[in-house]
């Protein structure tokens, strides 16, 4: 048996021809959708993200503006300034960027962005929307790979679901999302990094959800035959030979790298029904529920 691939890009193109007719509708009423992404210093891996957020935005028809500020700038400096984007009616939504210099703490400047302007959905009134069933947005992450679960058509009503991970904006809104409907929710379990055997809890899951950012983590003989795996770790490892030896780039000189999940996948695939594959799977997905949790606010704002 090999698994079916889930296809995010496919599923990220068919989500966002439905979200671009309502940025027309938006348009047609004299109303453009602005996305604020908010950065303090400089950072290499965040500056991957923006270029991600502004090509997204682009091809949605959704203004884009990167506010980027000094890494001197103070707790206090950044707080204002979240209130002007507040207070700012052109303003559809505010994504703030990470790291934040260490003077900072992220959660301080989470809560004072606006519920409404909240396009992560990181603000205690949306994770506490979350916990009621009742949430407008949500962390984007955590929505995609739910949204990927739910291409695959299986029912979730009582299938046992475990989650690998527990961060604010990945694990625990996932089991939030899994539990939103009262009769037809799965039943899900948590493992953590306190978690003393992981292994015995995926092996009775028909569902498994690996966040950790450990490439390799979850191997074939965890899995129980037929289930279905999303894989949303992202990790960058070296190529190695059929003997075991990094691969060195010839132009540079390094060894060549590559993006792998948390899931051995290739042994994975002879197990499991369904797997989402990395790059490819969840990734296409985090920055589209962005773009949906924006068109969302402006509704929210209306």
């Amino acid at each position: 048996m090999s698994a079916q691939l889930l296809d995010g890009e496919a599923l990220a193109k068919r989500i966002k021809e439905g979200l671009k007719k309502e940025i027309e509708g938006f348009k047609a009423k004299g109303k453009e959708l602005k996305l604020i992404a908010v950065q303090v210093g400089e950072n290499a891996a965040s500056r991957v993200y923006v270029n991600q957020q502004k090509k997204a935005c682009e091809e949605m028809n959704i203004k884009y503006e990167l506010k980027e500020l000094a890494a001197v700038t103070t707790e206090k400096e950044l707080l204002d300034f979240i209130e002007n984007l507040n207070n700012d009616s052109s303003v559809t939504g505010i994504i703030l960027q990470m790291p934040l210099p260490k003077e900072i703490d992220p959660k301080n400047i989470q809560v004072k962005i606006s519920p409404k302007k909240d396009v992560e959905g990181l603000n205690p009134y949306n994770m506490g929307l979350l916990v009621y069933g009742k949430h407008v947005v949500a962390p984007c992450t955590a929505m995609g790979a739910v949204e990927l679960l739910k291409s695959s058509g299986v029912e979730l009503k009582g299938k046992e679901v475990v989650i690998i991970g527990h961060s604010e904006i990945v694990g625990k809104p996932i089991l939030l999302l899994m539990l939103q409907s009262l009769t037809e929710s799965p039943t899900p379990t948590v493992c953590h990094i306190a978690t003393k055997d992981t292994s015995a809890h995926t092996k009775k899951a028909d569902i498994v959800f690996v966040a950790v950012g450990k490439a390799g983590l979850v191997k074939a003989e965890m899995l129980k035959p037929g289930s279905i795996v999303i894989d949303i770790g992202i990790n960058r490892v070296p190529v190695l030979d059929a003997d075991g030896a990094r691969i060195i780039d010839e132009k540079t000189g390094k060894p060549k790298m590559k993006t792998v999940g948390d899931v051995e996948t290739e042994k994975a695939k002879e197990v499991c029904s369904m797997i989402s594959p990395v790059p490819g799977g969840v990734g296409p997905l985090t920055v589209t529920m962005l773009i949906k949790n924006t068109v969302e606010c402006a509704k929210w704002q209306e």
